[in-house]
């Protein structure tokens, strides 16, 4: 049986929703990049060996023998990637072979709808807003991880300076710490804040 990449069960969110609510789970980072890695190649292969069928076929249903099917070879191409795209999105998202590559994703989704308001939620900090404070906090926890995860050292020390300054001024005002759970709230607390 293999070895499991997170320490607790799985997840699921909805990826349509870049709000949707989303945990950060402990895991063991050399296991999210060998899986990683194993997912992308089974990916990339399965869409050339689509590609290939895919073009062939067009050129020999629709080509002249000898004539320019180009267009035909960059059809199946495209078909390939379109079918790609909805192999993984509609049967493989839920594999478990694809679980580390799908939380990267959500990990990294969960950052950038933070990263959108930023401006919004440091103004909020200052203001020493709870919700801006918390969702800043899961901000820096979740860009520790990543950069753990990508094996990404030289962000870490700045990033860390930041993280402790900001958990000793969120100790200082009685705000749990641990928010390692993205909630929707906050980013509605935060268009409410004045600017």
């Amino acid at each position: 049986m293999p070895r499991s990449l997170f320490v607790t069960a799985p997840f699921t969110i909805d990826a349509r929703n870049p709000v949707a609510m989303f945990e950060i789970q402990p895991m063991n980072a050399e296991t999210y990049r060998r899986q990683t890695r194993r997912s992308t190649v089974i990916i990339a292969l399965m869409f050339l060996a689509l590609a290939m069928v895919l073009s062939t076929a067009a050129v020999t249903l629709f080509g002249e023998p000898g004539g320019d099917n180009l267009r035909f070879n960059v059809g199946g191409v495209f078909a390939a990637l379109l079918l790609t795209v909805a192999l993984m999105r509609g049967k493989f998202w839920r594999q478990e072979w694809m679980a580390p590559a799908v939380y990267g994703w959500q990990l990294k989704r969960s950052l950038m709808s933070v990263t959108n308001v930023m401006h919004q939620v440091t103004t909020a900090v200052e203001q020493s807003d709870p919700s801006a404070m918390k969702l800043l906090r899961f901000y820096h926890l979740g860009l520790s991880q990543m950069h753990q995860l990508d094996g990404n050292s030289s962000d870490q020390s700045q990033l860390a300076r930041e993280m402790d300054q900001h958990k000793a001024r969120m100790e200082a005002l009685g705000i749990d710490t641990e928010q390692r759970r993205l909630n929707p709230a906050w980013f509605e607390a935060i268009k409410q804040t004045p600017m």
